[in-house]
């Protein structure tokens, strides 16, 4: 069957999917994205999903394309057309078509477009074994809470970690401490069993999963301390481990030259592994 993907109000084959050549998410990187995990048919933690899209939108000024109710119906017939039952759904939001300027143009209406595939899970080898992570400056720019579509330090970062041979890179400010992957969070388990990650500011994006996993683990009991922790840190952590869409929780088992610990992903990110793997597969998902 041919993918299908939806591009401002059509149901297109993904290979004729097309936008105009002056959107301004082509001219400028003038938008926004979501990546929502598809299980057993369903998206997975869409109230949040759309508070960050919301939330993106207006750090940039860009209307919302439609009622949260609305995108809901495109985002599920999606999965229905493509007969997705595990994968991920992406969503694009950019604030449309207009003669090339940098200023906002007046009167455009948002250029929406979302598409579909199977896939999108960790493999089971880098949670039974863990990844390596190198470290690269952090050049980003200075909202990187803003889930935009200008990516290209993070591709930089992403090329770098594939030709170290490395899973993720981890991005380091000018103070020596971790923001977080290029498209991941990332964490570390503390001397003392607590769970440690960068809080919620301009120098990251606040993960969905990286949400979800908060919450989790505080319902178990384990601790969740959100500070910024240096690479020396990580280095001499007890456990350490990235979450993401496609990533879930993923040990992370080296970071540079230095293993972690005994080079085995731990019994705290083990567990954590568990517990988002039982979310998606249980918790109230809303239906296609």
């Amino acid at each position: 069957m041919s993918r299908i993907a939806y591009v401002n109000g059509r149901y297109v084959p993904h290979h004729a999917a097309g936008v105009h050549v002056e959107d301004r998410g082509y001219q400028f990187a003038d938008g926004v994205y979501e990546v929502f995990t598809i299980e057993r048919g369903r998206l997975v933690d869409v109230p949040a999903h759309h508070n960050r899209l919301m939330r993106s939108l207006g750090e940039l000024g860009i209307a919302s394309p439609m009622a949260p109710g609305a995108l809901d119906v495109i985002l599920h017939e999606v999965v229905r057309r493509n007969r997705l039952q595990r994968g991920i759904v992406y969503l694009q939001v950019t604030r449309g078509v207009s003669p090339r300027n940098h200023v906002f143009p007046d009167d455009v209406e948002p250029s929406v477009v979302v598409t579909a595939r199977r896939g999108g899970r960790p493999s089971s080898e880098n949670q039974d074994n863990g990844v390596t992570v190198i470290t690269v400056p952090d050049i980003r720019w200075g909202r990187c809470d803003i889930k935009s579509v200008s990516l290209l330090p993070n591709i930089l970062a992403k090329q770098a970690a594939r030709e170290a041979n490395a899973y993720e890179a981890w991005q380091v400010d000018s103070d020596g401490m971790v923001t977080e992957g290029a498209s991941s969070n990332a964490w570390i388990v503390d001397t003392d069993g607590n769970l440690v990650t960068r809080p919620l500011a301009n120098a990251i994006l606040g993960g969905i999963t990286r949400l979800v996993l908060k919450q989790l683990a505080e319902e178990q009991g384990i601790r969740v301390i959100e500070r910024p922790f240096s690479v020396a840190e990580a280095m001499a952590a007890r456990e350490a481990f990235v979450t993401s869409a496609t990533s879930f929780v993923t040990p992370v088992v080296q970071i540079d030259d230095r293993v972690i610990a005994n080079g085995k992903p731990g019994s705290t990110t083990t567990r954590l592994i568990t517990l988002y793997g039982n979310h998606v597969r249980n918790a109230q998902l809303t239906k296609t």
